[in-house]
């Protein structure tokens, strides 16, 4: 009996109890699952090797399509039926201008890079969240991974945090690991940290079992697999310990427990992130981030305003500005902006004109896509376009070039080969270009 062990636990412990362990460790929590790239892969870096100007990124992504013209590409002296009914405000940045429920955003414009000229030829959503997901078209040969998967595989976890998080839950299949193996899949939170008496799912014990009877379990697991594997001297048994202990370490320490822990902010700060969908989230991104996880994916609104979109910008983009502006200055005031790449991004824009129902319809052509530290420049437009919005104008930017750039931001070489599938080399991003524009 190992000598940590509590004897009458340890004795109430039949052979369904030693199967029980593992659906403690595996089933009914997904982080050995996720956490599966030590062993498997050998991934972990020495953090003091980091090379890039980002070791963090916050992936703000905005699902249905969310319109340029209305948000941070405006055409004030285009005809109405292109510029649409919404006003614009003067940003920090000399000369430009922000949709008129961005004031606050507009107020931090001197932290952004705005790239006004993104470009691809998807205009189905399945297929243009595939592109700002993973840098790549779709293709019906291969599952891409996405960004998120890719630095998990890359770096691997950090202060017994997942590396990829999807809050609250993973938004698209394209948001996933792709050819990888599942272990670079997202840990998803499970529930929304808005919602009232919000809770990770797997970060707390299972109902009745104590920390007591918690180092117990791990135990008898550890004297279990120590039987096996003498018995089978198998690698795997050996890796799955590993994943296990992961597993174990974020439950049990409270410093990674904590940074899931909403609650553990000031009022204040909560407050001037807003006490709401945009706030909770964003504000959690930024304890997440903080506390060493490496990619956070957040999702917020619904933006496939086919109808009505001056209501639809009215009612769901104020909660945006005050949180992502609150995001830019909290990150800033704590030192984390120089290290945090904060990327906002949607699957596409909207078409020029205003439609017979009062919205706009979907638009791969040209819209809209907004970086902020982590090595960006601040203060600077990248890209135009033109005066109805229809098209670019000036620097046309491709997913493959925004993902090599911000790889390049996180010390990931963009055409670097990954092993798909029957030994197949894929790289990273298939020709993607460093925009060097974009950093500061």
């Amino acid at each position: 009996m190992p000598a940590n062990c509590n004897p009458q636990h340890f004795n109430s412990l039949n052979r369904r109890g030693f199967l029980s362990l593992g659906l403690l460790a595996g089933t009914s929590l997904t982080l050995p699952e996720l956490l599966r790239s030590n062993a498997a892969y050998g991934d972990l870096k020495d953090y003091k090797n980091f090379e890039g100007t980002a070791k963090s990124i916050i992936h703000i992504f905005m699902p249905g399509g969310m319109a340029h013209q209305e948000s941070f590409d405006p055409k004030p002296y285009a005809p109405i039926e292109y510029r649409g009914e919404m006003g614009q405000v003067a940003t920090k940045i000399s000369g430009e201008v922000f949709g008129d429920t961005l004031a606050k955003t507009a107020q931090v414009a001197d932290k952004l890079t705005v790239i006004r000229s993104m470009t691809h030829g998807e205009a189905a959503h399945e297929r243009g969240t595939h592109n700002m997901f993973t840098g790549y078209r779709p293709s019906p040969a291969l599952i891409y991974p996405c960004i998120g998967s890719v630095v998990s595989h890359e770096y691997g976890p950090r202060n017994n945090l997942p590396p990829y998080v999807c809050i609250p839950n993973m938004p698209t299949e394209f948001a996933g690991s792709g050819y990888l193996s599942s272990a670079f899949a997202p840990f998803s939170l499970g529930s929304d940290p808005a919602a009232g008496g919000f809770k990770v799912r797997d970060l707390d014990l299972p109902k009745g079992v104590d920390d007591s009877r918690f180092a117990t379990r791990r135990s008898a697991l550890e004297a279990v697999n120590a039987h096996f594997q003498k018995k089978e001297k198998s690698d795997d048994l050996t890796a799955m310990d590993t994943f296990y202990d992961r597993a174990y370490s974020l439950i049990s320490s409270p410093a990674a427990r904590e940074a899931f822990d909403i609650e553990k902010e000031p009022a204040a700060i909560r407050d001037e992130y807003g006490r709401n969908t945009a706030g909770a989230r964003m504000l959690l991104a930024r304890r997440l981030v903080q506390a060493g996880v490496r990619l956070v994916n957040l999702t917020y609104g619904g933006w496939d305003m086919h109808n009505s979109i001056v209501a639809g910008f009215r009612g769901q983009m104020p909660a945006f500005d005050q949180a992502f502006s609150t995001l830019i200055n909290d990150l800033d005031r704590n030192g984390l902006l120089k290290e945090t790449l904060v990327m906002v991004s949607s699957e596409f824009g909207r078409t020029p004109k205003i439609n017979a129902q009062a919205g706009r319809d979907h638009y791969p052509k040209v819209f809209s896509v907004v970086l902020a530290g982590g090595g960006i420049k601040g203060g600077y437009i990248h890209g135009s376009s033109n005066a109805t919005a229809s098209e670019p104008e000036e620097l046309a930017m491709g997913p493959e070039d925004l993902f090599t750039t911000v790889y390049h931001c996180m010390g990931i070489v963009a055409d670097k080969e990954l092993m798909a599938p029957g030994d197949r080399p894929i790289e990273i991003v298939d020709g993607g270009k460093v925009i060097k524009e974009l950093l500061a």
